[in-house]
């Protein structure tokens, strides 16, 4: 089960409904993605730092939290320039962030919530500066794609680890999975 990050990244365009009106939107509001990535970065991180779990995540170390801070400020801006169109470079850049999240442990129960946080805050950014209402909606678009990055590394770092362990085949797994399913 070895994801391939652009061909993901092509379905999930598809799947979100991603233009390239959406597209041409967000790059003509990159410089006030980045001029605002930094206070999206600190209510961000606000709200997860009120978090038991993630707080103790999060300050793991000074570093850690710098560095961090410093990666949510770039990512919130390359969302707005797609980095390449939305091609190959941000899909390996967003499925790196999902193995990162999976890495350092924050558990998928916390990834919806958090981007919930960034689509409300961002939403509140855009009426305040009278943005127009189909750069939320591109914007929304963008925050589902990189959310089921994250999401997604979960599954494929679960997956291979058991199949890894146990030498399953993949079929083998997922009728598993199914018929675990079916009996909760």
């Amino acid at each position: 089960m070895t994801l391939d990050p652009h061909a993901f990244l092509n379905t999930l365009k598809t799947r979100v409904n991603l233009t390239d009106e959406d597209k041409s939107l967000l790059q003509s509001y990159a410089d006030w993605g980045a001029t605002i990535a930094p206070d999206m970065s600190k209510a961000f991180y606000a709200y997860l730092n009120r978090d038991e779990e993630m707080n103790k995540i999060l300050n793991q170390s000074e570093e850690r939290v710098h560095r961090l801070y410093k990666t949510f400020t770039e990512w919130f801006a390359e969302m707005f320039t797609g980095m390449d169109e939305w091609g190959p470079q941000y899909a390996n850049r967003r499925w790196k962030i999902g193995l990162v999240h999976v890495r350092i442990g924050i558990g998928p129960q916390h990834v919806v919530p958090a981007m919930a946080t960034v689509v409300q805050e961002v939403s509140q950014r855009l009426k305040t500066d009278d943005k127009p209402e189909e750069l939320k909606n591109a914007l929304g678009r963008i925050c589902m794609i990189d959310l089921a990055f994250i999401e997604q590394a979960y599954v494929e770092v679960s997956s291979s680890a058991v199949l890894r362990e146990t030498g399953w085949t993949e079929a083998l797994f997922k009728r598993l999975i199914a018929y675990g399913a079916n009996t909760i």
